[in-house]
């Protein structure tokens, strides 16, 4: 099972909050999308546009998961596949394949994604402290765990910082700032 698996399978059986996720709950509008069979949920404000998958030019010397650049109305902007990030499946491209463009950090970064679901206002008392794993760099970023009820189910969505994610130093996309 992967880190983002093992989190959701915690959460399930009544993980505790603990550590730094327990302070950064916080209800708020979230963009949802799907990678594998996992819904994700990352702050609207760090949205800056949705588009479709197209091939990026390929930069040598990075790792496997930035995918290359792509000129966006005349900005240069990284693409990362945090599929292949988080080690979610099998990776494929298809015309459900979308790039969720960024705002994070003072730089346009864009995210590839299975798909885009949509935007979700979720109140305070629908997000759960994600368990503290503290095995991996990845768990850093989970926020939380939205619990959306539909019908008579429930559903879950992992919260995402996407500007921490962005920030990590593996990335090296953006400077660091201190804290």
């Amino acid at each position: 099972m992967g880190a983002i698996e093992d989190i959701e399978a915690a959460a399930r059986a009544g993980g505790a909050p603990t550590g730094q996720a327990a302070t950064q709950l916080h209800a708020g509008e979230y963009l949802t999308f799907r990678m594998g069979t996992v819904e994700y949920g990352i702050d609207i404000l760090k949205v800056q546009e949705i588009r479709g998958y197209e091939n990026p030019t390929r930069i040598v010397g990075t790792p496997d998961f930035i995918k290359g650049v792509v000129d966006l109305r005349g900005v240069i902007v990284p693409i990362i596949d945090l599929r292949m990030k988080f080690g979610i499946g099998d990776v494929h491209y298809d015309e459900f394949t979308v790039v969720i463009i960024l705002n994070v950090a003072d730089r346009v970064v864009g995210a590839v994604v299975d798909s885009v679901s949509d935007v979700l206002e979720l109140a305070a008392d629908q997000v759960r402290a994600a368990p503290d794993f503290n095995s991996t760099m990845e768990m850093n970023v989970i926020t939380g765990l939205g619990c959306i009820k539909q019908g008579g189910s429930e559903r879950m969505l992992i919260l995402m910082d996407i500007e921490r994610l962005v920030a990590s130093q593996d990335m090296g996309l953006v400077e660091r700032k201190s804290r």
